[in-house]
């Protein structure tokens, strides 16, 4: 398993398979036919392209060997769910585990196991009476225990729809039986399981249709448009149900269902030339019409890296693409390797990240832009379903996941388990909000309309300005979760350190830019939600709930997450760190005003959450590189550290750059304080909205951040002044005969609650202090209450006056 495929040795392998079985039992108690029978089958699988089977019980050594003979592998199943409900009446229960190791040890280490599999399909309603905890818990100690027999092996359990809920992140890859007769609703939900297959390999381990109910010809259409779904959706393999109609189960051969691709004579069916013909295209037909492509490769000192970036361009199977090196300026032997490579160099001085990028679109001579980082390679088929996914859609760029490699050593490992990686923000299984720069590809028409990459952007931040401007320009931003890269992770907690400060310095940028799209605190506030490997998990008491449907009958049952609350994500924000720094000074204050000691045990408290946070962070992050205990605690101990580490370097980078919590949008200028009522009369009509959207461009124009209200608010837009104050504006337009209108509006300051509680808690130790004659300490007190409280006025005047500024340009004969 490497990233989202399965590969033999270096080459990838494309699962092509059947299910196999099940049978009815022969004298010695294996559930396969006869031998003849089977020789016959494989010889025939192996004529139609087929390269996989999956069985349903552990077969025999000699059907192995057949197998192998005819360069066939196998999905070794382990029917455990016949055993679940042992977990309830433990008495006169096998041993679970030990049937689950004998399986494996029967077969460990043959040449043709493709894996195992711990069960297929535990019922929902088995599943529901259990719990979702106990059953996922079950399956990760049958899981362990064929580990213990074959470590090298590939173990997975499959799933299926009605208990989609499980999360089984510890299995090798993840398996599911799916049933979908719509097109669209498949492609859909292939999606939805790439989602939650994260960055493991996806295999349908059950495909097809009956012919019996639907007929011969629809089998084999519907078979072939399955199939070349699933393999153009990204998954690594799949298995269409099944062999053949003959079928055992339960005691009784199965006679009224024949899902085969051959009959129960053995004689082919449509289907079968129709997925030979499907799988001789995988994973996507290569007579289509492929666009040209142009990559870009944008470097600055990246000789430790470029020579495995452009050895991985040029191993890519797409036939019509040009690789452009862009040198920004490196003063090592970057350009010498370059030369070495099929490429176009174009060397310039330093001008950064961003100048770098646009250089490259200038020069490209393709319809689609890919942009790669010196420090990334990508998989073989890379461009492959970037481009698939431009030819389907309409949408402005594309991404992918970007997975970092094995063998980059023990910090690299680790920090690839730590916050602050690259990571793609989705709105829906197929949209994104946020491709990151590592692995992102734009029509070029597209980036073209919006004047390419902000110059501004010198090492980061350009990427995330990019698919906002391609947003607001009305593009869209598509995810191919297939379209991989493996990207290096830094190899020392200086580079990361370093990093990390660079990426607080472009959210400072950005929120300069886009103060809109940034919370009070000044943090993103995305639509969607973030994926990749090192994200920080919220603290938090609420559990995730599963919709299981009435009487737990719902076809598609699924895990809900309840979104992060605020307090069990402030540990995560960098400015936690100012508040412990505080009670830091507070406590060491202590020592000239004795009652400031009851700053201490609130320091200790708010280093708890964090430390636990990394600390649980670490101990759920796998180590497969760690082959032994002591090296899996190292890692996790450094992960932990890299956990409180991130925020802390943020945070330098975030202060140093102006994205301070006291920050102050817009200019301050002398504007009342109480509310303003006023109205215009206008000889134009207008809606209401117009009227709105006018005023918000004029205020954007003076670089003021709007937020637009809620449903449920009463007001219209708010002028955010900083984190201690704001000004809010309601509308309201009376229609008067001959087209005119009088326009009512009124504005107000906004103070939230964390100003004043600050302002006359401070104020409040200022005068303990005075009284008790702790001067230094009244003094350094007094000073701290005034800092918020000239804050929130000052924040509240700038927000008034641009709010004043933007009505009376309003009254203007053209408002």
């Amino acid at each position: 398993m490497r990233g989202k495929f399965l590969f033999l040795g270096d080459a990838k392998l494309c699962v092509r398979g059947v299910t196999y079985g099940t049978f009815r039992p022969r004298a010695d108690g294996s559930e396969v036919p006869e031998p003849a029978i089977v020789e016959r089958d494989f010889a025939l699988m192996a004529e139609n392209g087929i390269n996989a089977l999956r069985t349903y019980s552990v077969p025999p050594s000699w059907l192995l060997d057949a197998a192998q003979r005819h360069n066939l592998r196998i999905l070794v199943g382990l029917p455990v769910e016949r055993y679940i409900g042992f977990l309830a009446d433990k008495k006169d229960a096998p041993d679970i585990e030990e049937l689950v190791r004998a399986g494996v040890r029967a077969s460990a280490g043959h040449p043709a196991v493709l894996g195992y599999a711990i069960g297929n399909e535990i019922p929902a309603s088995v599943a529901r009476w259990f719990g979702r905890r106990r059953v996922e818990r079950y399956l990760e100690r049958l899981y362990d225990a064929a580990k213990d027999e074959a470590p090298d092996s590939l173990v997975t359990y499959v799933n299926y729809p009605s208990t989609e809920y499980l999360r089984l992140d510890f299995l090798d890859f993840v398996c599911y039986n799916v049933y979908l007769e719509s097109q669209d609703r498949l492609r859909a939900y292939l999606a939805r399981l790439q989602t939650l297959a994260g960055e493991r390999p996806l295999v349908m381990s059950e495909i097809g249709l009956d012919s019996r109910r639907h007929g011969e010809d629809v089998q084999a259409r519907t078979l072939d448009w399955q199939m070349r779904s699933a393999f153009a959706a990204g998954c690594a393999g799949a298995f269409v149900y099944a062999w053949t109609d003959e079928w055992y189960r339960a005691g009784a051969d199965v006679d009224d269902w024949d899902f085969g691709l051959t009959r129960r004579d053995r004689r082919p069916k449509p289907a079968l030339q129709a997925v030979r013909e499907a799988f001789t295209e995988v994973p996507l037909a290569p007579g289509l019409p492929w666009p040209r492509v142009s990559v870009v490769v944008c470097t600055y000192n990246g000789r430790r890296t470029i020579r495995d970036c452009l050895e991985g361009l040029s191993r890519l199977a797409y036939p019509n693409y040009e690789v452009i090196v862009v040198d920004d300026g490196s003063t090592d032997d970057t350009a010498a390797i370059a030369r070495q490579f099929d490429c176009r160099l174009i060397q310039t001085g330093n001008r950064g990240l961003a100048n770098a990028r646009n250089t490259g679109l200038g020069a490209a001579t393709g319809e689609i832009v890919a942009y790669l980082d010196d420090d990334a390679y990508p998989d073989a088929q890379w461009l492959t379903y970037l481009a698939a996914t431009f030819m389907s859609t309409t949408h402005a760029g594309v991404g992918g996941p970007n997975i970092a490699p094995p063998g980059d050593g023990t910090i690299a490992e680790c920090i690839a388990r730590a916050p602050g990686g690259p990571v793609h923000v989705l709105v829906t299984d197929r949209e994104a909000e946020h491709i990151p720069g590592c692995n992102m590809a734009f029509r070029k028409a597209s980036l073209e309309a919006i004047s390419g990459f902000d110059p501004q952007f010198r090492t980061a931040g350009d990427d995330v300005d990019v698919c906002w401007r391609l947003q607001e320009w009305g593009g869209t931003l598509g995810f191919h979760p297939a379209a991989m890269v493996w990207h290096h992770r830094r190899n020392s907690i200086r580079a990361y350190w370093k990093q990390q400060i660079g990426y607080g310095r472009a959210e400072a940028m950005l929120e300069r830019k886009w103060p809109e799209k940034y919370n009070g605190p000044g943090h993103v506030r995305w639509a969607g939600r973030m994926y990749g490997l090192g994200l920080a998990h919220a603290l938090g008491w609420r559990q995730p709930r599963v919709y299981h449907g009435i009487w737990g009958g719902a076809p598609y049952q699924s895990l809900y997450e309840p979104a992060p609350s605020l307090l069990g994500s402030l540990p995560q924000m960098p400015e936690w760190h100012l508040l412990t720094g505080t009670l830091a000074g507070m406590a060491a204050l202590s020592l000239v005003f004795e009652p400031l000691k009851l700053a201490l045990p609130l320091l200790i408290v708010a280093l708890v959450p964090p430390v636990a946070q990394a600390w649980l962070n670490a101990a759920r992050a796998s180590f497969p590189e760690a082959p032994h205990r002591a090296a899996r605690l190292t890692r996790r101990l450094l992960t932990a550290a890299l956990h409180l580490l991130q925020p802390l370097a943020r945070l330098r980078g975030r202060l140093k750059n102006g994205l301070t919590p006291w920050r102050r949008h817009g200019v301050v200028r002398p504007a009342p304080l109480w509310p303003v009522t006023t109205s215009i009369w206008s000889e134009r009509w207008g809606t209401q909205h117009e009227r709105l959207r006018t005023l918000e461009a004029r205020l954007r124009v003076e670089g003021a951040c709007v937020l637009h209200g809620g449903e449920h608010d009463r007001w219209d837009l708010e002028v955010r002044g900083g984190i201690l104050g704001a000004a809010r504006l309601l509308i309201g337009v009376e229609d008067h005969p001959g087209g005119k209108q009088l326009i009512r509006l009124r504005w107000w300051p906004e103070v939230p609650g964390r100003g004043p509680f600050l302002t006359l808690g401070l104020a409040a130790l200022t005068v303990t202090a005075a009284h008790v004659h702790a001067w230094l300490a009244s003094l350094l007190l007094g000073f701290g209450t005034l800092v918020p409280a000239l804050n929130i006025v000052e924040q509240c005047m700038a927000a008034m006056a641009a709010m004043r500024g933007a009505v009376e340009r309003l009254r203007s004969p053209n408002g």
